[in-house]
């Protein structure tokens, strides 16, 4: 973990950079995979989401947690297939950091990161060290 300096237009410049973006989202992909079949399905998402700093939800019952899961299905799960294929996954997380960078806006804020973060990648991105 470090404090760095972030604001929305950091996020969106390593967002908008496919090829380092698609090299975070597969790395991350692959972390989730815990089967390793090439999907991601609820329960696997469902078990390690919360191990992952970068991607928690802070959510107080198990109905808001069930929710957001049915949320993210209907939204990304694109080919109703029950499952999330990297396409897919892709598609979420730029969303959701998007969705980030908008909340952070212009102004720079001290925020704490962890090391394989999306927002520490664009940190590292911004300053040509990944």
């Amino acid at each position: 973990m470090s404090i760095e300096f972030v604001d929305g237009q950091t996020v969106m410049e390593f967002v908008n950079d496919s090829q380092a973006f698609e090299k975070w989202t597969n790395e991350k992909f692959k972390t989730l995979d815990a089967d390793a079949d090439g999907v991601l399905s609820r329960d696997e998402l469902q078990k390690r989401v919360g191990k992952l700093s970068s991607m928690k939800f802070d959510l107080q019952s198990k109905d808001e947690i069930n929710s957001l899961y049915d949320l993210l299905f209907n939204k990304f799960d694109v080919d109703k297939s029950g499952t999330i294929d990297p396409d897919e996954f892709r598609a979420l997380m730029k969303e959701m950091m998007l969705a980030k960078a908008r909340g952070i806006g212009n102004s720079p804020i001290s925020i704490i990161v962890h090391g394989d973060s999306l927002l520490m990648r664009a940190v590292q991105h911004a300053s040509n060290t990944i």
